[in-house]
């Protein structure tokens, strides 16, 4: 049975500003992917491969149980991957989505353009950067550096960017890399 209690009080909503919705990717991680594109990204890397996500003001606005109920629905997905945009100018939405994803068993991937550290040192009460940490099973941090683009990197796009082991590098208090 599927777990589907979200941290909010009776008649709150909780939105989130979306550019669009993969139900199968095989690209955005390992295995059968939910992939949510957020809308909006102060990086404007150049060569960015989904620079229509950059405009805060663009996109859909969807309740996240709305998402929430898409991504539960499929019995095939081994995980829900956050990409963008920036998820980090959302997270608070992102990790209640999270919470409940891992829940049911679906591991979390997380692009940034920020890095791990940034991310930590400037994590505070309003932003709910530690929040989405802390439900992030593997992160891929670090802006697109066009002049370090690489089509043979798994999942990123330049070299300076990581794959971040996630839980154990907050657990560890050490980073992790992932692979």
């Amino acid at each position: 049975m599927k777990e589907r209690n979200i941290v909010l009080n009776k008649g709150d909503v909780m939105e989130i500003r979306i550019a669009g919705l993969v139900n199968d990717s095989i690209v955005d991680g390992d295995g059968l992917r939910f992939a949510i594109f957020t809308q909006g990204c102060p990086h404007n890397c150049e060569g960015c491969q989904n620079p229509q996500t950059h405009d805060f003001n663009s996109g859909e606005i969807y309740e996240i149980e709305e998402i929430i109920d898409r991504v539960l629905e499929n019995p095939l997905l081994d995980g829900v991957t956050f990409t963008g945009g920036e998820p980090f100018c959302q997270a608070k939405a992102l990790a209640e989505m999270a919470k409940i994803f891992s829940k049911n068993n679906l591991n979390i991937i997380t692009y940034t353009g920020y890095t791990y550290e940034y991310l930590l040192e400037n994590s505070t009460s309003d932003n709910h950067y530690a929040d989405l940490l802390a439900v992030t099973d593997i992160l891929i941090d670090g802006k697109f550096e066009i002049e370090k683009k690489d089509y043979n990197l798994r999942f990123r796009g330049s070299s300076n960017q990581r794959i971040i082991d996630c839980k154990n590098s907050l657990k560890n208090n050490s980073l992790i890399l992932y692979e």
